[in-house]
């Protein structure tokens, strides 16, 4: 095995990440069970962290990063590594003029577009984003399913989400704010509200 591939096989158990911190293991498991710290599961139901996402949780909260952790890191090692969004929504024009918008205020995110809900958890699962950016009306998958999935899931890295839709029955907003979703906006969106909103979850200057 080569020694890129060790790097890449290397993981974190709670009780590691717990060390790592400088918390109790139960504080560590509680980060990730709430969605704060990525994680997945082992076959054996035991929890396991990537470097990079513990560097990550760590400097969003300003926690000091040992050498020994930043040692292991394979792709984000940068401080200031780019934050990627993935924005779903099956209006194309909106889309795509919503995504340009974005990307002018945030020009150094990277930005993923879906059209379905079936491409929207696809993407979810290969690039791993930040931030989800939904719409709920969406072919394939809508878009409360892909909320619950990545309530209960691991896989999908528990982005944070952001909902855009013209939806305007309340169960509906309660139903995704029950489900984690802070900010759930109707349309027409005001873009610069939403790129507030990003940088807001993502700890961004504004």
């Amino acid at each position: 095995m080569s020694k890129k591939s060790e790097e890449k096989s290397v993981v974190y158990s709670a009780l590691e990440v717990a060390r790592l911190c400088g918390v109790v293991n139960q504080t560590s498991i509680n980060w990730i069970k709430n969605g704060h710290l990525k994680a997945f599961k082992t076959p054996g139901g035991q929890f396991r962290v990537y470097p990079d996402d513990l560097v990550d949780f760590m400097r969003l909260r300003d926690m000091r990063v040992p050498e020994e952790l930043l040692a292991q890191c394979t792709q984000k090692t940068d401080e200031n590594r780019k934050i990627k969004i993935l924005f779903v929504d099956d209006d194309e024009s909106f889309n795509n003029v919503s995504v340009s918008l974005i990307q002018k205020s945030l020009p150094d995110a990277e930005i993923y577009q879906a059209f379905d809900g079936f491409e929207a958890g696809s993407m979810a699962v290969t690039k791993m984003p930040d931030c989800l950016i939904l719409d709920l009306s969406l072919p394939g998958v809508d878009g409360i399913k892909i909320c619950r999935t990545i309530n209960t899931s691991d896989a999908l890295g528990k982005p944070e989400i952001i909902i855009v839709t013209a939806m305007e029955d309340e169960e509906t907003e309660k139903t995704c704010r029950d489900l984690g979703v802070k900010y759930y906006f109707r349309k027409p969106v005001f873009i610069p509200e939403l790129v507030t909103a990003v940088k807001e979850l993502m700890g961004v200057e504004q």
